[in-house]
């Protein structure tokens, strides 16, 4: 499988990346900066250098794609602009691309709270209101997605045990590498296709709590 991950040198998205190079996927980050393509490449990964904010057309990057995953943020130090910029608008200029040379399949790593944006309040506010824009823009564009809503992140050690639930408005915690072993496995498991899910640590393999979807 071909892959592109938009956000390619994230902290989960470089995790993700070695993990489908690993499998032996074809795995593609999109980056903004070319010093970061040695980090991608010591992972068995492919550096694609583009920019969600500044290019008009992603079509371009999502040629002989089989999925895209989209794992790019503004990142917590950004302001209002920057995270409609990124966290809406690269999401939904990649939905416009994926559509326009056919790639069906689109995983979106969004967030808890997601659901109920209005709730939050300070810099989460417009941060959960890009992401609330992207996931509903992605749902209404009749692509085969999936939007996984990860807790808290964390960097500790993954355990690979993890709880999925459909039902929204939980709170919890989540290790990085249990978050790129989720969408990892989401990428190979159609029962997943137009779900939205929470993540968060728990007692359930990956690969169980996956197909239990």
């Amino acid at each position: 499988m071909d892959v592109l991950v938009a956000g390619g040198h994230g902290k989960v998205a470089l995790r993700l990346l070695g993990l489908l190079a690993a499998q032996g996927h074809r795995a593609r980050g999109l980056i903004r900066k070319a010093e970061q393509a040695a980090d991608l490449e010591a992972l068995g990964a492919v550096a694609t250098l583009g920019d969600l904010e500044a290019d008009a057309d992603l079509a371009g990057y999502l040629q002989d794609a089989d999925a895209v995953v989209f794992a790019a943020g503004a990142g917590p130090g950004s302001g209002p602009e920057r995270k409609r910029t990124v966290d809406l608008g690269g999401a939904v200029k990649l939905v416009d691309a994926a559509l326009a040379v056919g790639v069906r399949r689109y995983v979106m790593v969004s967030s808890i709270g997601a659901d109920r944006p209005q709730a939050a309040s300070g810099g989460m506010r417009p941060y959960l209101e890009a992401k609330a824009g992207a996931d509903q823009y992605l749902t209404a564009s009749g692509l085969d997605y999936t939007i996984v809503r990860p807790g808290s992140l964390t960097d500790g050690p993954g355990t690979g045990r993890v709880r999925l639930t459909t039902d929204l408005g939980n709170r919890g915690a989540v290790p990085r590498d249990d978050v790129a072993a989720v969408i990892a496995e989401v990428l190979d498991a159609p029962n997943t296709i137009g779900v939205t899910f929470e993540l968060f640590s728990g007692e359930v393999p990956v690969a169980e709590a996956v197909r239990s979807l």
